[in-house]
């Protein structure tokens, strides 16, 4: 298939970029900068806000994997409201030009404050912009994908442990502090126990959820399991012989984290298993 990746240079969107050409798909790669994107793919450097007539800017994709999105590590920046209207309005465009298969990342944190295993029908009730503008895009995206009869995605994403320092995510944040020699690194309680996937597993969820039509709807990509913040640190501390620890405490626990929450993989396992039968 052709599939354009939206959000191509991001720390997400590198490794997916990779994942799918490797599944053998054609992959259209778009972001403001692409310099780390894998070169085998067709690379266009815009901003997806203001292409007049994105489908065919594009060259006509069979699938949108709408990965763009301003400071997601960042949860209340202002520009997750701001932006919402046009990311609506860009896959608008795309729809009403011809896209018939949309998948988009989602966030585990459209949930809200939360204690369990979260499946496609638990109630959203976000507590940050980040996780009410995802939400109300999702909500939207659906609508607007059942009135143009558009199979839909919405891939909510969990808690990705990768080994790069090039992210926000505090495994990133870990690897870039013992690259630059420091010994310790400031933490919180580490208490609440989350749904972990590794980056690679990651990748290839997310590519093998759009290389199917079966299944559709929201999915989880996830490891189906909890495990406590602080094992899971400092197991990727002694996995990537880093020699930095940790300093308990000094940051607060935010208070709109779920104590222990995880994803329903049923789905993700369905289609995982249809990959296999390829």
């Amino acid at each position: 298939m052709k599939i354009l990746v939206t959000g191509a240079n991001g720390y997400l969107g590198q490794g997916i970029v990779k994942q799918l050409i490797e599944d053998g798909h054609q992959v259209i790669a778009t972001d403001l900068s692409l310099e780390n994107v894998d070169k085998r793919a067709t690379l266009i450097e815009s901003d997806i806000f203001s292409v007049s007539h994105p489908f065919e800017h594009f060259k006509e994709p069979d699938v949108l994997l709408h990965l763009a999105w301003r400071n997601g590590f960042v949860h209340n920046a202002i520009s997750h409201i701001e932006d919402l209207s046009s990311h609506y309005l860009f896959i608008k465009q795309m729809i009403e030009s011809g896209l018939k298969h949309l998948a988009v990342l989602g966030t585990m944190h459209e949930i809200g404050f939360y204690e369990g295993s979260i499946n496609e029908n638990t109630p959203t009730n976000p507590q940050s912009l980040y996780g009410i503008a995802k939400d109300a895009l999702r909500k939207s995206v659906f609508l607007l994908c059942n009135e143009n009869k558009v199979i839909c995605q919405w891939i909510r994403g969990f808690y990705i442990v990768g080994n790069t320092q090039y992210g926000s995510s505090i495994f990133s944040k870990i690897t870039k502090a013992e690259r630059e020699g420091q010994d310790r690194f400031p933490f919180t309680t580490g208490i609440n126990q989350w749904d972990f996937i590794d980056y690679e597993e990651f990748c290839q969820q997310i590519s093998s959820v759009v290389n199917q039509t079966e299944i559709n709807g929201i999915i989880n990509a996830c490891s189906g399991y909890p495990e406590k913040l602080s094992d899971r640190v400092e197991r990727f501390i002694k996995d990537n012989d880093f020699k930095i620890r940790l300093e308990y405490g000094v940051f607060p626990d935010r208070a709109y984290d779920s104590k222990a929450v995880w994803g329903d993989n049923t789905k993700i396992n369905k289609i995982m298993e249809l990959k296999n039968e390829w």
